[in-house]
């Protein structure tokens, strides 16, 4: 015979699995699209920083959330196409890295919610967002001030090197928020009193050019603006910087680590953090209209000290007093 608190357990433990498995059953698996300008991750799959915030706020892969990833391969010509495939996959929201894939996201769609996350520009100035605390439709996520950013990293240029009178500006002219960004540099440059030297590119074909040119007017640094396409390309421009013996900005940690001079920048890991928190609120019923945008609330200054010596260059010790990392 059982007895009756043995029974009672088996009873009720019998009764919450079913109860328990329902509840598995009937949890929604959410589909995240994701949209890049620029180059294929290794594992095809959106960048890990992302996936692994989600994982942190409860989505697991294979459980309750799937991903659905695409990259125009610095061909911004793909990206419209590449945004209806997302749209007609009926992902339950898109992540979009880059100025151009946001563009194409919200062209392709008014109602899937759309969050931004590295290198989407300044959002209002570009006409994505109605304000940053009242961005309106079906867009929302991490934007930046172009015009003090811009700024701030010409200062920390010309305070590393106090002789440049010249500087190329090198950006992608397909991407409205970066030409946004490099008419801040040049005014920054001019109050600097420095010669500016605006060189565009377009597609990954037009690096070559672009170095030819700057190899003929061989400018005293080089600012690197940076979005989908240059990012792709930034190994052949720290190779060009580097044998051309000419010091360069960068707006990111990335570009220092992998042999530019300088960068300041927010972290590209916290914002995919933010990113993740974005489309949890969503997934739990926010819609991106209420959603204000967000500013990155800290920058980082790294600077290559092996790059300088290599250069040549005496970076000044105040300056790397204030560096949030000095790679050696």
């Amino acid at each position: 015979m059982i007895k009756r608190r043995t029974f009672m357990t088996i009873t009720l433990a019998g009764l919450a699995l079913p109860a328990t498995a329902l509840s598995q059953a009937t949890q929604k698996t959410f589909r995240v699209g994701f949209l890049s300008g620029g180059g294929r991750t290794p594992d095809g799959a959106p960048p890990a920083p992302l996936r692994e915030a989600l994982r942190k706020l409860g989505y697991v892969e294979g459980r309750n959330i799937s991903y659905e990833a695409r990259f125009a391969e610095g061909k911004p010509e793909r990206l419209a196409g590449l945004a209806a495939e997302l749209v007609a996959l009926k992902v339950d929201a898109i992540t979009v890295l880059g100025g151009p894939a946001a563009m194409a996201a919200k062209r392709a769609t008014s109602s899937i919610p759309i969050i931004t996350t590295v290198a989407g520009g300044d959002l209002v100035s570009t006409g994505l967002i109605a304000s940053a605390a009242r961005p309106g439709g079906n867009l929302t996520g991490i934007t930046d001030e172009s015009a003090p950013l811009s700024a701030k990293r010409m200062e920390i240029l010309k305070e590393a090197v106090p002789k440049a009178g010249s500087i190329a500006i090198l950006w992608n002219a397909n991407d409205d928020a970066m030409t946004l960004r490099s008419r801040e540099i040049e005014k920054a440059a001019r109050i600097l009193k420095v010669e500016v030297h605006a060189i565009s590119v377009r597609n990954p074909e037009d690096f070559a050019s672009a170095f030819a040119e700057m190899s003929r007017q061989r400018p005293d640094a080089i600012f690197l603006v940076a979005d989908a396409l240059t990012g792709m390309n930034r190994k052949e421009v720290i190779e060009f910087a580097a044998k051309q013996r000419i010091p360069a900005m960068y707006e990111g940690s990335l570009y220092v680590r992998d042999g530019g001079l300088l960068s300041y920048g927010p972290s590209p890991e916290e914002t995919f953090q933010r990113a993740a928190a974005y489309l949890d609120r969503i997934f739990k019923g926010a819609k991106p209209a209420d959603l204000p945008a967000e500013y990155p609330t800290r920058y980082y200054l790294t600077v290559n000290a092996k790059t300088a010596e290599a250069m040549g260059l005496t970076i000044p010790p105040v300056l790397l007093l204030r560096a949030d990392d000095v790679v050696k």
